[in-house]
């Protein structure tokens, strides 16, 4: 048996897997929701600033869509599930 240690292809637990956080939750715009309550949902759910949530309500009202979260697959599944439990529409997808 050889005493030398070779090099592995798995990483090292303190790395970050290539593609850890490539996912994005997305926020689009509906004809339902009123711009002060989506607003509201931003602010409430993220812990974001009230200035931060109305910037992404206005980029889902006037360009259609947002991206309100990025990380890992499961927590922007994980997003997306409680945007709708608000009523509102969202989906998830890879970053480029």
């Amino acid at each position: 048996m050889n005493s030398q240690s070779t090099p592995s292809s798995t990483p090292a637990p303190t790395e970050v897997p290539a593609k850890f956080g490539t996912w994005r939750t997305v926020v689009h715009n509906d004809p339902v929701n009123l711009m002060t309550y989506v607003e509201w949902v931003f602010e409430s759910y993220f812990h974001i600033s009230r200035r931060r949530a109305r910037m992404l309500m206005l980029q889902v009202h006037n360009e259609g869509r947002a991206v309100v979260s990025r990380g890992a697959r499961e927590q922007m599944e994980a997003d997306a599930q409680a945007m709708q439990s608000y009523g509102l529409w969202a989906t998830i997808e890879e970053a480029e």
